[in-house]
């Protein structure tokens, strides 16, 4: 950008016109309440799980912070019962991208692509485990 000051052309850096807020770029769109990642869960989700009971899948109320394989009254896969980590952010979206990458023989075959998608559902996980 050139600007004409006391008869003098100046070049600004290109930095400060990009960093103004009419030049920023758009951010991703996520979730802004636990109500979205709810429906989500519900949509992605709900088929298998529940907050509170076994269905197919575990229940899932306190799964963020909790041992792998370790909901009392389900039956895991034993490649599940033998992970040795606890599920947390990464775990759960490394698990929600490629259940076999994290942990291989495991009973769950379902994905979400979507990073966004995992995030909501990761976010709502996360605020049943409070």
């Amino acid at each position: 950008m050139i600007r004409v000051i006391a008869g003098l052309f100046v070049a600004l850096p290109i930095a400060v016109v990009l960093a103004t807020p009419q030049t920023a770029l758009p951010q991703t769109t996520l979730p802004q309440t636990t109500d979205e990642g709810n429906a989500m869960f519900q949509r992605r989700c709900g088929g298998c799980h529940s907050p509170d009971r076994a269905m197919e899948g575990p229940r899932l109320r306190g799964v963020y912070g909790r041992r792998a394989g370790s909901t009392e009254g389900f039956e895991y896969s034993d490649a599940l019962k033998n992970a040795k980590f606890s599920w947390d952010d990464d775990l759960l979206d490394k698990w929600l991208t490629d259940t076999d990458a994290l942990v291989p023989g495991n009973d769950m075959s379902f994905r979400v692509a979507n990073p966004d998608e995992r995030r909501a559902i990761i976010a709502y996980l996360k605020s049943l485990s409070r």
